[in-house]
């Protein structure tokens, strides 16, 4: 098969041998794989992938269909359309996944939406409602909203009943991210736009000491991206006297059990919504997998809505 591989800090295509499902595992024929920040971060050295994945092989979400089944799996049956985030090795013809990890693609979303549709909606739904309990008529501040996640974050807030205020730098990313519900602010002035209920950082420490000062009393705050920065000083003292709570996530490093919750909770929460069309996955630009190294450097550039797709015909 062919796939992508990351080597010296370059991205290139190799051929690497097909892989062979063991128990309880599912041979995906990938048709697509998003691009998250994390293979940028992989490539250049400092997001190793988890010993079960291929190290090299980056890509944190797939679909595709059923090629083969392994001892035990039986979930699903060959031809199947599926999709799942996986720990890495997404971007190549054929990948492994564990059954448990599979979600079902709904039968009008395209190989597009579906490639780019795992890892961000499932860090989303994990940030916004299992860890800050999000509700109808919270108010909700989405940074970097023009992202993968960050559109994600936007839609599922809109749909749970939230007032959704959005932070972009660029001002040609606004009438998108309207289109999509929110209320769209300049980053530097965002704090005077509180009270926040929740807040999902995916810019990282420079904004702390404001979401803080932005947060109402028993606000909480998720950090899931820290591309600014990573270290920032807080008021505790404000911390305190607003009960308020900062968490962080990731998906990668969790543990089997731990990602299969997750996929069972986006299969009931979140797929209905995507397959009857009220949340989409906005998408900046497709490159077929022969292309990776241009869709790279499309993501690295940046201003860009939603997501980079990488297709596959087979």
């Amino acid at each position: 098969m062919k796939a992508v591989v990351i080597a010296e800090g370059a991205v290139g295509i190799q051929e690497r041998p097909e892989p062979r499902p063991g128990s309880g595992q599912v041979l995906v024929r990938v048709r697509a794989a998003g691009l998250n920040n994390a293979d940028l971060i992989q490539r250049r050295g400092g997001y190793p992938a988890p010993p079960d994945v291929p190290p090299d092989i980056p890509g944190l979400e797939l679909a595709g269909e059923v090629a083969a089944t392994g001892p035990g799996a039986s979930r699903f049956k060959v031809g199947d359309r599926v999709m799942a985030v996986v720990g890495g090795g997404a971007q190549a013809e054929l990948a492994l996944v564990h059954e448990r990890l599979l979600m079902a693609v709904p039968d009008k979303v395209g190989w597009e939406t579906a490639g780019g549709f795992p890892e961000t909606f499932s860090t989303a739904y994990d940030a916004l409602f299992t860890q800050c309990g999000l509700a109808v008529g919270d108010r909700l501040l989405v940074h970097g909203a023009a992202g993968g996640v960050g559109t994600a974050a936007v839609q599922l807030g809109v749909a749970a009943g939230a007032r959704v205020t959005a932070t972009i730098r660029n001002p040609d990313m606004m009438d998108g991210l309207e289109s999509l519900g929110a209320w769209v602010v300049p980053p530097e002035d965002f704090a005077q736009h509180g009270p926040f209920d929740v807040v999902i950082e995916l810019i990282g420490a420079p904004n702390m000491a404001e979401n803080l000062f932005a947060l109402a009393t028993g606000g909480r705050i998720t950090i899931i991206g820290t591309g600014a920065g990573n270290k920032a000083e807080i008021n505790l003292g404000a911390l305190m006297a607003k009960r308020a709570r900062i968490m962080g996530s990731t998906l990668r490093a969790r543990s089997l059990e731990e990602k299969a919750a997750v996929a069972r909770l986006v299969e009931a929460h979140v797929l209905p919504l995507l397959a009857t069309g009220r949340i989409t996955v906005p998408t900046a630009a497709t490159f077929p997998l022969q292309q990776a190294e241009a869709a790279y450097a499309r993501f690295a550039a940046g201003s860009k809505l939603g997501k980079i797709v990488l297709t596959i015909d087979q």
